[in-house]
């Protein structure tokens, strides 16, 4: 198995540098040292082809995510603003993922009763949102009606129910673009939050907005919000927890309704679900990742609120989809174990170096995500040597 490099040092390192963090959150002086969060446990292990982010819960694991994503060293690695949900509010914060997409680019915290747990009050300082402009200057996007901002942070809030709260987000993204979205991702509010998981990274990936519906129907909230987007594409994740007679229905808002499904054969569980979400490609709308050269994202399928904490990475950086581990310390189930290794990379008859690697982030400590399994994933994420590489680049002309 491949050693695991701890950064827990250099993390200490980091974080006894006299680097002093600014004094007004709002100003535009230098960030706060970027050092890994390590007061709730976040810490980086890294093998050759995965890195690990996160710690014992989705708000270490949020914090870990923002941090990788926007060092805040430079004014290019600040975010422009940070989305605050609730640790245990799961239809915000799967929403807030659409706001990691263009323009706003804006990871996820999560917040607890009675304000910010430290890791999210630490990263949010290292950050030093630098405000977008897009949305009067707000550097804080507040997702719920317990939300508060931190003094001297300029905030923008959308609150109500789940279909309201998604209908509000979706209205955010409009006037962030200035344009309606063209397409719409559909999830049931009443469903398993595993089988929405994947729709976090989409949103992030395509700016499309996520908007609730239910085993019984269409909630009036999305049924207006729907309609004044003038019949958008719509695509069904987790297609199995909405149900034909509400698949119907929404034919009557958008001009497509498209399921995200797993092939004829494969079971529908939640790593299905995930690899059909990561295959899927509709014209330009998806992944469609079938073949190597790809970042990917795993995360713990009974840790529902990874996938939005890891979101950002879907939109940013090599714009990995999420893939989901099952049953004990995030086993490999046999349908992922496959799908790796149809799109795990071949070196070409050349050199290794000239092929296409895949790379995996991994959400969660190691009882998310085991070290064996973190082993395991690396193998299968390692380009693959020609046998005849090292002889044949013997023959290759010196450049």
């Amino acid at each position: 198995m491949p050693a695991l490099v701890s950064t827990a040092a250099l993390a200490l390192a980091l974080a006894g540098c006299g680097k002093s963090a600014p004094e007004q959150p709002g100003g535009g002086g230098p960030a706060a040292s970027a050092s890994p969060v390590t007061g709730a446990g976040a810490a980086a292990a890294a093998t050759r082809n995965t890195t690990r982010l996160g710690g014992a819960d989705p708000i270490a694991d949020a914090a870990a995510v923002a941090l990788a994503a926007y060092p805040g060293l430079t004014p290019a690695t600040r975010p422009q603003a940070v989305v605050l949900a609730g640790a245990r509010n799961w239809p915000a914060a799967l929403v807030a993922s659409a706001l990691a997409s263009a323009p706003l680019g804006a990871p996820l915290l999560y917040a607890d009763t009675g304000g910010l747990p430290p890791a999210s009050e630490q990263a949010l300082h290292a950050l030093h949102p630098t405000g977008a402009s897009v949305l009067g200057g707000a550097q804080l996007i507040l997702l719920g009606s317990s939300i508060e901002a931190p003094a001297g942070y300029r905030a923008r809030g959308a609150a109500g129910d789940p279909y309201s709260l998604a209908a509000s987000v979706a209205k955010l993204l409009a006037i962030a673009r200035g344009t309606n979205p063209r397409q719409v991702i559909v999830v049931a509010a009443d469903g398993p939050p595993a089988l929405a998981m994947p729709a976090a990274g989409l949103a992030a990936q395509s700016g499309a907005p996520i908007l609730f519906v239910t085993s019984a129907g269409v909630p009036a909230a999305t049924a207006a919000e729907l309609r004044s987007l003038g019949r958008p594409a719509i695509y069904a994740v987790g297609s199995t927890a909405i149900g034909e007679r509400v698949l119907d229905q929404l034919h009557r808002f958008g001009t497509v309704v498209k399921r995200v499904e797993v092939r004829p054969g494969e079971d529908v569980t939640p790593a299905g679900n995930a690899i059909a979400v990561s295959r899927f490609l509709d014209g330009s709308f998806g992944w469609g990742v079938s073949e190597p050269g790809h970042g990917l994202a795993f995360a713990d399928a009974t840790r529902p609120f990874d996938a939005p904490a890891a979101a950002i990475l879907s939109a940013t950086g090599d714009y990995a989809p999420l893939l989901l581990l099952e049953g004990a310390t995030g086993a490999i189930p046999p349908l992922l174990n496959s799908y790796l290794s149809n799109i795990q990379p071949a070196a070409p008859q050349s050199q290794p170096v000239r092929g296409v690697y895949n790379h995996g982030w991994l959400i969660g400590d190691e009882r998310a995500i085991s070290a064996m399994t973190q082993a395991e994933l690396d193998t299968t994420l390692e380009i693959v040597p020609h046998a005849n590489a090292s002889e044949e680049s013997s023959s290759l002309p010196v450049e």
